[in-house]
């Protein structure tokens, strides 16, 4: 009877274990699908909201990464580098575009490979980094844009992509990171406080936003609202502090991780406003 007992026990554990290293496979292969949740979908284009824009295609390696550029009504004026967040694509973006032609700046949207009718196989971390330089590229190289007059703005995953661009082009005008997390190892650690597996091990899509700020060489605007569930707000608070100056947060009261313009559209824009205002236009571009 003790020998059967033992024998169970045993293949217990031996089953325990072979779920625990399958648990631990399946981290390693299937992190960029819990993390990427690309949308193919374009629900609408910058003309439903009365602006021209043109379609722009830039090959990266075996795919193309496709971009709405809008112009300004001024040479000279601020242009805007956007990047969205991961279950977004460039059809949620038209009304912000709208918003940003207001407030007289030109702007550069794009979707990552795999993402809308950009092509290239499913996105990783070091595949939409890669996206980030073309689209600037595209900018400084064919738009013939001075780097001084670049805004590189991100919201969530955006923001950490927006920001690994920035930390190695110092020499961007500004940057703003809206909603946006210190990395993928605190997230998980924020949905899963009990840690079950090895991830510091594991995991290979980083996202170390807080490492890569801490060398930031231009200003910084955080962007937060206080009631976000998806990234918390203390993830932006940290951002900030670890930056150097210049740098400046906004919190906004009660607003989530998606509705910070619909919350409170005027303290929104109205503190984008006034930090391009600083850093990036002509004036300012030229100190």
């Amino acid at each position: 009877m003790r020998f059967t007992k033992t024998k169970r026990l045993y293949r217990l554990l031996i089953s325990m274990a072979a779920l625990y290293v399958a648990a631990c496979g399946l981290m390693w292969a299937g992190q960029t699908r819990l993390i990427f949740r690309p949308d193919a979908d374009i629900r609408t284009t910058p003309d439903a909201v009365g602006l021209r824009y043109e379609t722009v295609d830039l090959p990266v390696g075996t795919g193309r990464v496709r971009g709405w550029w809008i112009g300004a009504n001024r040479d000279d004026a601020p242009t805007v580098l956007y990047f969205h967040g991961t279950g977004s694509n460039l059809g949620d973006l038209p009304r912000l575009a709208a918003q940003i032609h207001e407030l007289g700046w030109a702007a550069f949207f794009i979707d990552y490979r795999g993402y809308g009718q950009s092509q290239g196989s499913f996105p990783s971390e070091q595949s939409v980094y890669a996206d980030a330089i073309a689209a600037l590229d595209y900018l400084t190289q064919t738009r013939r844009i001075p780097p001084q007059r670049i805004v590189v703005m991100g919201r969530s995953i955006g923001g950490a992509i927006a920001l690994d661009l920035a930390a190695h082009n110092p020499d961007l005008a500004a940057l703003v990171v809206e909603s946006s997390f210190t990395s993928m190892r605190d997230m998980i650690r924020y949905f899963v406080p009990v840690p079950l597996l090895p991830v510091d091990l594991l995991l290979h899509q980083r996202f170390d936003s807080l490492a890569k700020v801490r060398s930031l060489q231009m200003p910084l605007l955080v962007i937060h609202g206080t009631g976000d569930r998806v990234v918390p707000v203390h993830m932006g608070q940290a951002l900030y502090e670890a930056a150097p100056p210049p740098k400046e947060l906004l919190l906004i009261p009660q607003a989530g991780h998606s509705n910070l313009r619909r919350i409170n559209r005027t303290l929104y824009f109205q503190t984008l406003q006034r930090f391009v205002t600083r850093y990036a236009e002509p004036a300012a571009a030229g100190m």
